[in-house]
């Protein structure tokens, strides 16, 4: 039943605990029978042998549990920067979420980031404030951060019973009771007698938090009437889902302590699909709003958010349904593609388990395999009663490499089986920049980008060179100028003969190329002048410093000659092209180089680090705010400089800053730089003739 169904994803930053803390929900709901570990290599959603490596998760995982008549389906996402864009992709499945942070290090950028991604799907979420158990766990500094950082406003329902290694269990503020854990299990006690009064004092400020979602409650609590349990857990559940509050607890998920209280509260407060209302798309084709009520008897609907390319098992789509139902087999129609699909089969993902089953309701997360046409993002309907859903978009790519097969024979075998992985997680992209001659991988980073060639060679045989890629440089020139391109050639029979005058002068940055015909009386006939145009705009691909291409300039064509016999279009081609070779030597060219927007998301204390190190890249400050407890700097970099920005970033904020970067326009080289730069450029172009 769609109503006791859960589809709720663990997210927020890498390290904070998620996969063990999915790890003590299935334990506990019998689901495995072994307690599961990252450390030890041996967790139920950790299967990957990069995961194993890493010990960390790189892709979202998923699974099942029953708990007190209701079905949760987990969704355990990557907190990695690196692999953040798989987070943002799956996090579409969820009805609700658990954010975990860790009670030694807090809140990092990553936590922030994911609670973003929470806003961004409208997700009601509980805060599991984990590691209480550790050392230099501080619970109470975990929670006025979140209170300071978070909105909805973040509010405590439990205390911790010690902390460090002697956290050993949980204050119940909603029913007053205490629970002592040994070996994962609950045992009711008295509320410790040092805790009584910060107990009773936090219910208050619990209670007071809880009423404000329920206006019968707040006039009761007013006249100073008590409220019951039942009273305080069913306002409990409309302020979580309503997202006036975000309930607060707190455990130890390697200890498993706390595992427990959480699955009760996930099913007690998070939604069900049901509950979160029709499911808004359009008409493919057009602008019109189209919805879908969470219901059985409605037409299919379903979106594709994450796709698992096996070399041997094929394309595996995985969707959510959000309208209708399924048989064990059938076809459906995919509105992207305009294409019918057709299934043979529907599989639960358990971990790196596939389980059929034999049909699908609203709010169900399966997977089918083998459909031709469909991929990630993609929306899948009744034929009869089309609908469209908009999916969310990978993040952008922040770091390139140069790809190249080791083998000269595998061109053809990296290329397909880059495509599938790209398939498999859309936050790669793979580019051809014609400039540099390179194949580009893009990426979130250089763990990604390099995880991901391990997976080249592990799942497809393909073993690939990484290098920086070249810088696509551009030239321009500074000065305006009138030429002369000349074209004359006499060899008996017909010559070839084109003369053309042309005015050459720059435009601001980002103009591109533009042409004018200023011929008057004829004096280059109308049909020669595309050709003038079309030999400036193929000579301007090569410029004469370091054979670049010059962008950003006019060309005005204004006076030349021609012979009635010899002359061609192929002669004012190589007029035009001469006519620009001879302007580009007169006319100060420059090099020009891309320039890149940033963002920097790093912690105050780092500020220092961060400022002065963008200058030294030649970087141009813009601005700094606030965004939470950190800071937030944007800044115009060279490309050239910020290459291996990712891992610099990381090293110098201990992998708590973040950045984003996307191009901006392109400017001159400082000429310091720039004699440098055509020195190694020209070198370099030996080296490949040579070669």
């Amino acid at each position: 039943m769609t109503e006791n169904l859960r589809n709720v994803a663990l997210i927020g930053h890498g390290g904070s605990g998620k996969t063990s803390l999915a790890e003590a929900l299935l334990y506990n709901a019998g689901v495995t029978k072994r307690f599961g570990s990252v450390d030890e290599g041996n967790a139920t959603l950790d299967f990957e042998p990069e995961e194993l490596r890493r010990k960390s998760s790189i892709t979202t995982s998923f699974h099942q549990f029953p708990w007190k008549n209701h079905r949760v389906n987990l969704i355990d996402t990557p907190g990695d920067q690196n692999f953040f864009s798989d987070t943002r992709m799956c996090i579409q499945a969820a009805d609700g979420a658990v954010v975990v942070i860790d009670a030694v290090d807090g809140i990092k950028v990553q936590s922030e980031q994911a609670w973003e991604y929470a806003d961004e799907f409208d997700l009601p979420r509980i805060l599991f404030i984990n590691k209480v158990d550790r050392e230099r766990a501080d619970f109470y500094k975990a929670f006025n951060d979140a209170v300071e950082i978070f909105s909805p406003k973040p509010i405590i329902l439990q205390l911790p019973i010690g902390q460090e290694a002697d956290f050993k269990g949980i204050v119940d503020l909603v029913n007053m009771k205490a629970w002592i854990y040994e070996d994962g299990k609950a045992k009711a006690a008295d509320i410790p007698a040092d805790m009584q009064e910060k107990a009773e004092a936090e219910r208050e400020t619990m209670i007071e938090n809880i009423a404000e979602a329920d206006d019968e409650l707040v006039e009761k609590y007013l006249e100073g009437e008590s409220l019951s349990d039942e009273e305080i857990l069913r306002a409990l559940r409309k302020g979580t889902f309503e997202k006036v509050f975000v309930p607060v607890m707190c455990g130890s998920a390697t200890l498993n302590i706390g595992a427990d209280m959480l699955a009760d509260l996930m099913t007690d407060a998070l939604p069900s699909l049901a509950e979160r209302g029709p499911k808004t798309g359009y008409a493919p084709g057009t602008e019109n709003e189209e919805q879908r009520d969470p219901s059985p008897d409605a037409p299919f609907s379903a979106l594709v958010f994450k796709t698992v390319a096996d070399p041997y098992a094929g394309r595996l789509n995985l969707f959510k349904v959000f309208s209708g139902k399924l048989g064990p087999d059938g076809t459906f129609y995919n509105p992207n593609k305009q294409a019918k699909e057709r299934y043979n089969q529907l599989l639960r993902i358990k971990g790196k388990e596939q389980k059929p089953v034999d049909g699908a309701e609203p709010g169900d997360i399966l997977a089918v395999a083998k459909l031709k046409e469909t991929v990630t993002g993609n929306t899948l309907c009744d034929s009869d009663k089309q609908i469209q859903y908009q999916p969310a978009q990978p993040l952008p790519g922040l770091v390139s490499f140069a790809i190249a097969p080791k083998s000269k024979g595998d061109e053809d075998k990296l290329y397909s089986s880059l495509t599938r992985l790209i398939e498999e997680d859309p936050g790669l992209k793979l580019e051809r920049n014609d400039e540099t001659r390179q194949t580009l991988l893009i990426g979130q980073g250089q763990v990604h980008i390099e995880t991901m060639v391990e997976k080249l060679k592990r799942k497809y045989n393909v073993e690939v060179t990484l290098n920086i890629p070249k810088i696509p440089y551009k030239e321009t020139f500074k000065k305006k100028v009138s030429v002369q391109g000349k074209h004359k050639k006499q060899s008996g029979g017909h010559g070839q003969y084109g003369d053309c005058w042309v005015e050459f002068e720059p435009l601001e940055r980002g103009e591109g190329y533009q042409f004018v015909d200023r011929i008057v009386g004829g004096v280059i006939p109308k049909t020669y002048i595309p050709a003038v145009d079309k030999g400036i705009a193929e000579a301007s691909q090569k410029g004469v410093l370091a054979g670049y291409p010059c962008i950003d300039f006019k060309a005005t064509v204004f006076d030349g000659s021609y012979h009635s016999v010899d002359s061609s279009e192929m002669a004012f081609k190589i007029a035009g092209s001469l006519a620009f070779k001879k302007a580009m030597e007169q006319a100060a060219p420059v090099l020009l180089e891309p320039i890149m927007e940033m963002e920097v998301v790093t912690p105050e204390e780092f500020m220092g680090d961060i400022m002065g190190d963008l200058n030294s890249r030649r970087g141009r400050v813009l601005g700094m705010e606030n965004k939470g407890k950190n800071q937030l700097v944007r800044a115009m970099v060279p490309l050239a400089e910020v290459q291996t920005y990712a891992p610099d970033l990381r090293s110098m904020t201990g992998g708590r800053g973040m950045f984003t970067m996307k191009f901006s326009h392109y400017d001159e080289v400082p000429s310091q730089i720039s004699q440098k730069v055509i020195e190694e450029l020209r070198a370099q172009q030996e080296q490949e003739k040579e070669k």
